[in-house]
């Protein structure tokens, strides 16, 4: 199987995912040691170094500790292009461990490689059309409104999206996969 060139750097947490990964695209792929980035200044400088030069695509584990990691790189890399992609939520663990992660959701490392490709198959770094705005969301009853946090959670679970997705994160995840109009009727089509 040919490895998927991509030009922007590949922002993970630890070196299985890195491993993982090497063996579906043929591109730049670093480490951030997890929390480890939260205590290496070198290590952040490199990264928003290399990010500004080329770009990054984010990818964690869809986990709580995966959300407040890749929010802390996007931190870090504020002025450069920074792209996120998200492993599905999947039960299990990884075959290296003996017991599941804390909220028993397999991480990057431990996602099949063929769902792993798709995700750079189907990655697109500009929006399809008409912007998706947070209007939208309400509109289509998915914030502000009563009962939007389960149509939201059953939008996320039909995406494959982390639970725990942030509105913002959401509307850029959306904008890349949809049209506006799509978008509507995908919500309207949405059981």
């Amino acid at each position: 199987m040919n490895k998927l060139p991509i030009d922007p750097i590949v922002i993970v947490e630890g070196k299985y995912d890195k491993i993982a990964l090497d063996n579906i695209i043929d591109a730049t792929i670093l480490t951030c040691d997890g929390f480890g980035i939260f205590k290496n200044e070198d290590q952040r400088l490199a990264l928003r170094n290399l990010a500004r030069d080329r770009g990054a695509i984010i990818l964690t584990d869809s986990d709580r500790a995966g959300a407040v990691i890749r929010s802390h790189l996007q931190t870090i890399l504020q002025g450069a292009t920074v792209y996120t992609l998200y492993i599905p939520p999947i039960a299990g663990k990884e075959k290296r461990k003996t017991t599941p992660s804390k909220e028993g959701l397999l991480g990057v490392e431990g996602i099949d490689a063929e769902i792993l490709r798709n995700l750079f198959l189907d990655f697109k770094a500009e929006p399809i059309g008409n912007e998706i705005k947070p209007v939208d969301l309400y509109e289509l009853g998915l914030s502000g409104q009563e009962g939007s946090k389960d149509k939201k959670q059953k939008l996320l679970r039909s995406l494959m999206l982390p639970p725990h997705l942030s509105n913002n994160s959401l509307l850029k995840e959306l904008n890349r996969k949809f049209s506006k109009e799509s978008f509507y009727d995908y919500v309207k089509d949405l059981k």
